[in-house]
C-alpha cells in the first residue's frame, strides 16, 4: 500500500503544477480583457442636411420645380396663387440656409403676378406631403494649414499627362426672342436653350426604362419648363416643342404615361407657331 501511494506521487505533483499554470494563463487573460481599452471611438453619425436654392425672382413654373429637385416640398402664402406665370416674390427661409434633410422640408414662397394670363389651375402647395422645417446654425469654421503631402524619397515624379476632354455644347450668347410678349420674363442665359433641354430629355428618358416618382417628377419639371418658356417666346421654342413632343411618345413606350403631356405640348406648339406669323 505505501509503496503504491509513493508510486503516485510524482503524477499528482506534475498534475497539481498544470493546473496551477492553467489557472495563472486564465487569470491573466481575464484581467488583460478587463483593462483593454478600445484604441479609438467610433465616429458619431452627421444627419444629412440640405441647402435652400435661390428660386427669388424666377418664374413659378421654374421655381416649383427647382424645389422639388433639390428635396424640397413648398406652398405658397399670400393673397396671388400658384399660377404658373406669376413669379416668385419672396422665400423663406432665404437662399443659402442650412437645414435638416426631414424627408421634403418645406419652403414658403410669395408670390406677384407678371402681367402675363393667369392660366390652368393653381397650384399652392406641392404635389406631396412636406415635412417639418429645421434650419441648422452653423458654427464658422477656424482657418487650418492643411499639411504638405508626404513624398517619399528617391521617389520618380510622372508626367503629367492631360486627359482628353469631351467636347462640350456652347449655347449661343444671344438668343433672340422668337415673338415679343408682353410682360413675358426673358430667357435666362445662364440655362441651356430648350432645343438642347428637349435633345437631353429624350437621352434621359431612353436611360431610364421604368418609371418611378423621382423620374416622373423630373420629367414633368423639364415638361413644364420647355412648354412655358416656349410659350413666352423664348429662342427656338418651336423646334424645342418639337423635340419634346418625340420625348412624349418615348415616354408612351416606354412608361406607358405621357399623352396627356403630348397633347400640352401640341396645343403650345400651335400657339407659338401662330404667333410667330
Amino acid at each position: 500500500m505505501a509503496l503504491r501511494i509513493a508510486h503516485r506521487l510524482p503524477r499528482v505533483a506534475v498534475v497539481g503544477v498544470v493546473l496551477l499554470l492553467a489557472s495563472a494563463t486564465l487569470a491573466v487573460g481575464a484581467a488583460k480583457r478587463l483593462t483593454a481599452v478600445p484604441k479609438s471611438a467610433p465616429a458619431p453619425l452627421t444627419a444629412p442636411t440640405l441647402v435652400v436654392p435661390d428660386v427669388a425672382g424666377q418664374a413659378f413654373v421654374f421655381a416649383k420645380g427647382s424645389l422639388e429637385d433639390t428635396g424640397f416640398a413648398w406652398r405658397v402664402t399670400g393673397s396671388v396663387h400658384g399660377y404658373a406665370a406669376n413669379k416668385v416674390a419672396g422665400q423663406s427661409p432665404a437662399a443659402g440656409t442650412v437645414v435638416r434633410d426631414t424627408g421634403a422640408p418645406t419652403i414658403t414662397v410669395t408670390l406677384a403676378r407678371t402681367g402675363y394670363p393667369e392660366k390652368g389651375e393653381p397650384e399652392d402647395v406641392s404635389p406631396y406631403l412636406g415635412t417639418a422645417l429645421e434650419p441648422i446654425a452653423l458654427r464658422k469654421a477656424a482657418a487650418s494649414v492643411a499639411p504638405a503631402p508626404l513624398t517619399r524619397i528617391g521617389a520618380e515624379k510622372k508626367a503629367a499627362t492631360p486627359k482628353k476632354s469631351e467636347p462640350k455644347v456652347t449655347a449661343p450668347k444671344t438668343r433672340p426672342a422668337a415673338f415679343v410678349l408682353a410682360n413675358a420674363p426673358k430667357e435666362p442665359l445662364k440655362e441651356m436653350p430648350l432645343p438642347q433641354r428637349a435633345r437631353l430629355l429624350s437621352s434621359w428618358i431612353a436611360a431610364h426604362p421604368k418609371p418611378t416618382s423621382a423620374t416622373v417628377r423630373h420629367f414633368l419639371f423639364q415638361h413644364a419648363w420647355i412648354v412655358t418658356g416656349a410659350s413666352f417666346g423664348w429662342w427656338h421654342g418651336a423646334e424645342a416643342l418639337r423635340e419634346l413632343i418625340a420625348a412624349d411618345r418615348l415616354v408612351e413606350r416606354r412608361w406607358g404615361i405621357g399623352k396627356k403631356s403630348e397633347l400640352v405640348a401640341r396645343r403650345a406648339l400651335a400657339e407659338v407657331e401662330a404667333r410667330m406669323k
